[in-house]
């Protein structure tokens, strides 16, 4: 299992005095003002900062780190990765898992039909991306009906696709924008049964 989480991304500096602007990586941007400290991800090389001040800028976070003080040293910071070890990550409720935990497991209905590769969210939840061998990816909506069985320990999920999402409908993806457009092919009676 991963040892460290990513929690964010130094997406830029903020005013002169050494703040710095991160994208989150968590659903709730607040629990940044819980944190003692992080570890700033220099290419593998993870160096400890202890948090200063945490404020809320839209969908940002301003972090003042300890010893960093100019925007000249902020700069440095800039294009690197928050990290937080997983002990002190939140507490997971039954059916949650740590998408990190997710990411590398076989896909499985019935038989192995792929990896999964992402996960991004688009309007009411997540989506997992599935990379197959000699397929188009495989978008799959996050949800009970779809995903049976999650086994991290053993890297497997089981998954139920619902009729026509497999072969149907054609989508790509890219960063957070998704763009879907059906197959002329389209067989619509198959919608109304």
């Amino acid at each position: 299992m991963v040892e460290y989480f990513d929690i964010g991304y130094i997406s830029n500096t903020h005013a002169l005095k050494g703040e710095v602007k991160v994208r989150p990586y968590t659903d709730d941007s607040k629990r940044f003002g819980k944190l003692k400290k992080v570890l700033v991800d220099f290419n593998g090389n993870l160096v400890s900062y202890d948090i200063e001040q945490v404020r809320y800028q839209q969908d940002m976070v301003l972090l003042k780190l300890k010893t960093i003080d100019s925007i000249e040293q902020a700069e440095k910071l800039k294009n690197h990765y928050i990290k937080i070890p997983r002990s002190e990550a939140k507490s997971l409720e039954d059916g949650e898992y740590f998408i990190a935990d997710l990411i590398g497991c076989e896909v499985y209905e019935n038989e192995l039909i792929g990896v999964l590769d992402d996960i991004f969210t688009a309007g009411a939840g997540d989506v997992y991306v599935i990379k197959r061998k000699g397929k188009k990816d495989l978008l799959l909506p996050a949800l009970s009906s779809v995903i049976k069985n999650v086994d991290i320990e053993g890297k497997r999920i089981d998954v139920e696709i619902p009729r026509g999402l497999d072969d149907e409908v054609w989508c790509t993806y890219t960063f957070s924008w998704n763009v879907c457009s059906s197959r002329a092919k389209h067989n619509w009676k198959s919608w109304e049964e």
